[in-house]
């Protein structure tokens, strides 16, 4: 631009030295080279013929705040002449009862930084309102040079109004389809819950996901621990790379080593002639997720400990070793310490793997999380099924006195059974769920009114009757609950509970 000024300031000077010279050689000379500024000119772009021709205002300021310039729709939108701004300093005109009121060109000017702002122009006593966007230009040693501003008028911004929904629309559209791209993995639900212990494994997470260490996570089955190791993946910084995960427990002893390790052409018969990579090769760079790792053999146990050590394998029938580069995550519902105890369970893979220890909670140790995972699995569940459903505080009440043998998991299936059955109605009987949960309806759920003594009383013998419904024996309940047998013994007395199993005990 103001290259473009200055070239047109020189021919302009050209043009009166030609006027007032009498020497014909010295005019043709002057002619040549304003002919040659013209051609340039021509060539290059007419920044300021662009600048002319833009609907939104420009304004330009030198580094003092000194206007330089206002194009046409500048003028056209505030009303303002050029002579009014030109040549005078922004913060001259800038203040009650002036020529503005606010704008972002002060503010660049004291932070050199770009600044949105909303700007009046008082014009004849009217106030006209505009957004402002100020851009500061900076020269070659980097020094605060110009100040750009465009603004457009308020009410601009009102007839974007009609298109905004179209707008939103294709938003949701391009996430719907970027979501889509993400696999499978990154997809699974986070982390729900407020409970103490979750809110400890998250600040684990936090301190842990970032680093290559080794990962344990233990707990019953259903309870949640892929989610764990999603979220450590998640927050780590392998999340780009590959993810692979395999279940221990659901590939035959005969086919998990080739699986893992993988083979190379001819190792056995029936092999891949070209040979195979095994998981261990795809997780390469990335995160390998072991499931059910108490359930490995005892043989591949040894490799899979030489494996983790050295972040070195070999193919089977091959003899050149592989490097490779894996963050190992391992998951189990067994107690690994009584495995070692028999024997089905190498003590220094145990130590290996329990670099990081993380323990999940079974669900009922945590009831006060059953009603944000059940409206989690409901909003899920109904939108699958088109069948909305709302619980009632009193249904809630019975999913938080079922012990939850299968954990998690089994409330996502008892969820998605209650949406089917609420047909479309939005609400299932207490019936339904009792039915589900085999719990009596005369057994209230606590309430905020329940006398303290009856509460824990009512408590007592709800876990009493689930944990005794799910145990051989006295002894068993006992370690389960962490109580004396004699102490059962007299609770089932006191409260009257029905156990099948009384007599065998006595005996």
């Amino acid at each position: 631009m103001n290259q473009y000024l200055a070239i047109c300031q020189i021919r302009d000077m050209l043009s009166e030295t030609m006027e007032q010279s009498s020497d014909p050689a010295i005019t043709r000379q002057l002619h040549a080279i304003d002919a040659k500024l013209q051609y340039f000119l021509e060539k290059d772009v007419d920044f300021k013929k662009v600048v002319d021709c833009l609907d939104d205002g420009v304004f330009i300021t030198d580094n003092q705040g000194n206007v330089l310039y206002v194009n046409p729709a500048y003028t056209k939108n505030t009303g303002i002449q050029p002579e009014r701004v030109i040549n005078h300093n922004v913060r001259d005109l800038t203040g009650k009862d002036k020529v503005y009121t606010g704008g972002s060109v002060p503010d660049v000017l004291k932070t050199k930084k770009p600044a949105f702002r909303l700007s009046t122009a008082i014009k004849d006593g009217k106030p006209q309102m505009s957004y402002a966007i100020g851009t500061p230009l900076f020269d070659q040693e980097g020094n605060l040079h110009q100040v750009v501003a465009l603004s457009r008028p308020i009410i601009s911004l009102k007839l974007l109004k009609n298109d905004f929904n179209a707008f939103i629309k294709e938003l949701h559209q391009i996430e719907r389809s970027a979501s889509n791209a993400v696999s499978q993995d990154s997809q699974k639900p986070e982390m729900i819950g407020k409970d103490t212990s979750l809110a400890n494994i998250w600040t684990l997470i936090s301190h842990v996901a970032a680093s290559d260490a080794t990962i344990l996570v233990t707990g019953e089955s259903g309870v949640g621990k892929e989610v764990i190791a999603d979220e450590i993946y998640r927050n780590s910084k392998r999340n780009k790379a590959p993810f692979i995960k395999i279940n221990c427990a659901s590939i035959p002893a005969q086919l998990l080593e080739s699986e893992l390790f993988g083979y190379e052409k001819g190792a056995f018969s029936g092999a891949n002639v070209k040979g195979k990579p095994g998981l261990f090769e795809l997780a390469n760079n990335g995160t390998l997720l072991l499931d059910e790792i108490g359930d490995m053999p005892m043989d591949l146990q040894v490799k899979l400990l030489r494996a983790i050590q050295s972040q070195e394998i070999t193919r089977i029938g091959g003899t050149k070793p592989i490097k490779l580069n894996i963050r190992f995550i391992a998951l189990t519902n067994s107690d690994l310490k009584e495995k070692i105890k028999a024997g089905s369970f190498r003590q220094d893979l145990y130590y290996r793997l329990n670099v990081i220890p993380i323990h999940v909670p079974p669900l009922r140790e945590r009831t006060g999380d059953i009603e944000a995972l059940s409206r989690h699995f409901i909003d899920i569940f109904s939108q699958k099924y088109d069948c909305p459903l709302t619980l009632t505080p009193r249904q809630v009440g019975y999913l938080r006195q079922y012990q939850w043998p299968g954990n998690i998991r089994e409330l996502e299936n008892i969820i998605e059974y209650l949406v089917l059955c609420s047909s479309g109605v939005g609400q299932v009987e207490d019936g339904v769920i009792t039915g589900l949960l085999n719990i009596s309806q005369q057994q209230e759920p606590v309430s905020a009114n329940t006398d303290f003594n009856t509460a824990v009383a009512q408590f007592e013998k709800q876990l009493l009757e689930a944990t005794l419904s799910t145990c051989d024996n006295l002894r068993d309940a006992g370690r389960k609950l962490n109580i004396n047998a004699s102490t059962i013994s007299r609770k089932i007395k006191q409260y009257d509970i029905d156990y099948p199993k009384k007599r065998e005990d006595k005996e």
